[in-house]
């Protein structure tokens, strides 16, 4: 059978499967927890808000406590998977260069398919919700989402030698992403209701299963597996990954101008910073909403996700305008951030329906992301991409998994008095 160069349809069907379970990992967690604490059934309405009827102080103090048994399941999960996920993630994608691409694209599918199995059985045979913790954290010995997009990325990279197809190849897998989660958010509302949980997890299963098949018997090698000579200085892969990750990061910075070195730390302390803001922020949505006094459905939970994946669209056409109409790039990296500062600010005082879903202030959030990625790109040397990369990634995926860790207990301790300041502080985080 003739093997394709195509990444592509791995990453569509990757994040449709991915964004069907996503927005349903809190609701389920968190009516279970409702369960649990109460001892009564989840109350499941027609209505837009589900407990804008109920005032009472008994009422609202079990709000509370549900919000913070889920902030706090989300912590724990987020504490336990990170670390594994990280060292895997720099091993796998330093290894690749010898190993080949597919490795670092394989093992995160077999790790998320792990995940979305492991919720099935939970919802299925109604197991302990804990246990999904122990599956978060096996499931990130695996990689995780940045190895993945990683080895993608390193995948279109060996392909494409002429630097103006790469960059639309890339940015053509970035709206892919945007596009499909947005679909796959926007069906997840009705599926829950015309099915419950595990309709959904199932099906997110089976197509993870197709795109792994796909990945392993149609998709082509673009690296040359060195020869097994013994001509290497140790026969260790993971020795040989780790001194490959070590080296590439020094030198990045041996050897430079003090200039050079302050630069580059400037602008990996502004992309971390505003990653940690951004992710911690937006981490907190589905919670936020699921509270009073806004007590959103499944289905406009599900409107809410596919509308906040829109910013994907959004920040490319605001890239692609501004970098046509001459902008500097410092210059779309502060309108990016005072597009995310103004959407916490709103989304902090949204009481009503109408208002959470006047997002458009968010619409060029992602934008500091591609430009401060092309930023440092453009002063490193061009035999020096891959480490900056593969720092660049870790950084990333660091951030991404501690914000959301710090966020959680953040909002755990703030919930009972102002469920909003979480948002308010991702906004004066991005205005530092």
């Amino acid at each position: 059978m003739k093997r394709l160069y195509l990444v592509e349809p791995v990453v569509a069907l990757y994040a449709f499967s991915c964004f069907l379970i996503y927005p349903l990992v809190q609701q389920y967690v968190y009516r279970r927890l409702w369960v649990q604490l109460t001892n009564t059934s989840y109350p499941v309405s027609d209505n837009t808000s589900r407990c804008a009827a109920s005032n009472s102080s008994n009422h609202t103090n079990v709000h509370e406590e549900v919000q913070k048994q889920a902030s706090l399941f989300s912590l724990y999960s987020e504490i336990l998977s990170t670390i594994p996920s990280l060292l895997v993630t720099l091993l796998l994608v330093a290894y690749s260069d010898r190993a080949g691409r597919k490795l670092t694209i394989v093992m995160p599918l077999i790790g998320t398919l792990i995940y979305t199995t492991a919720f099935l059985a939970v919802s299925f045979f109604e197991l302990n919700v804990y246990l999904l913790i122990g599956a978060s954290l096996f499931s990130s010995l695996f990689g995780g989402l940045g190895t993945f997009l990683g080895g993608c990325f390193a995948y279109i990279a060996d392909l494409c030698k002429d630097d103006r197809r790469k960059t639309l190849r890339m940015a053509g897998v970035d709206m892919m992403i945007g596009l499909l989660s947005g679909v796959a958010s926007l069906s997840t509302g009705y599926f829950l209701r015309a099915a419950g949980f595990n309709w959904p997890f199932l099906t997110s299963a089976l197509i993870q299963c197709l795109i792994l098949l796909y990945a392993v018997f149609i998709l082509e090698e673009t690296v040359t597996k060195a020869p097994k000579d013994g001509s290497a200085s140790d026969g260790s892969p993971r020795h040989f990954a780790v001194k490959h990750v070590i080296c590439g990061l020094y030198k990045i910075f041996a050897g430079k101008s003090l200039r050079f070195r302050a630069v580059l730390a400037l602008l990996m302390t502004i992309f971390t910073s505003f990653s940690f803001a951004y992710i911690g922020g937006i981490s907190m949505v589905t919670l936020y909403e699921l509270n009073e006094p806004l007590c959103w459905s499944e289905i406009l939970i599900g409107y809410g996700s596919a509308l906040s994946t829109t910013v994907f669209v959004g920040s490319f056409l605001g890239v692609s305008a501004l970098t046509y109409c001459g902008v500097p790039q410092l210059v779309i990296v502060l309108l990016g951030i005072l597009s995310v500062t103004s959407g916490m600010i709103l989304v902090a005082f949204a009481k009503t329906t109408l208002l959470m879903f006047i997002r458009i202030p968010m619409l060029l959030c992602i934008m500091p992301f591609a430009v401060l990625r092309s930023m440092m790109s453009k002063i490193v040397s061009t035999t020096e991409q891959g480490a900056l990369f593969a720092y660049i990634s870790f950084l990333e995926n660091f951030t991404n998994n501690v914000s959301s860790a710090v966020f959680s207990s953040i909002y755990f301790a703030t919930v009972a008095w102002y469920p909003g300041f979480v948002f308010l502080l991702s906004a004066g985080l991005c205005a530092i």
